[in-house]
């Protein structure tokens, strides 16, 4: 199994959410913002442009998972080459670092896939668009079980 992305950062979360910012703002939003929870950032909140109209949406940092998934990797050996346990990757704040790393290197992604013409930036983050009070499009498909925009689907 590889390694995790990014596990090795030492960029602050903070400065990887206002790479993020600058990223989505060359890209053509017209506001962004970074959503906290008990003073951390755990989120991007942005409105764009989209063939309905401007819209906003919410992409989520989710540093509890990151901090798990780094607690596997650490307990299967993954994360040092002499296959030990070095708890530094499990913090809490070592795992916001990484997930921050994770999102602005996904966003930098979709942006060259953006610029290379092959999807539009609405397109891409439509899961994350806001259709609800807060709720993401993605978040509405789960709470219908998946009957949003699809119906019932193929048997």
């Amino acid at each position: 199994m590889s390694r995790p992305l990014n596990y090795t950062t030492k960029i602050a979360a903070k400065r990887s959410a206002g790479e993020c910012l600058d990223l989505l703002g060359d890209a053509g939003a017209h506001a962004v913002s970074v959503t906290y929870t008990d003073r951390e950032p755990t989120g991007l909140a942005f409105r764009l442009d989209t063939a309905g109209g401007r819209r906003d949406f919410a992409l989520p940092v989710n540093i509890d998972g990151v901090r798990q998934m780094l607690a596997k990797a650490n307990d299967q050996g993954r994360l040092r080459s002499d296959g030990h346990r070095n708890n530094t990757y499990e913090t809490r704040q070592h795992a916001a670092n990484v997930a921050w790393r994770v999102v602005k290197d996904w966003l930098e992604a979709q942006l060259a896939i953006i610029a290379a013409e092959m999807v539009t930036l609405d397109q891409v983050m439509l899961p994350y668009l806001e259709v609800d009070h807060g709720q993401t499009l993605y978040q509405k498909y789960l709470e219908l079980d998946g009957q949003v925009a699809i119906g019932a689907g193929a048997p």
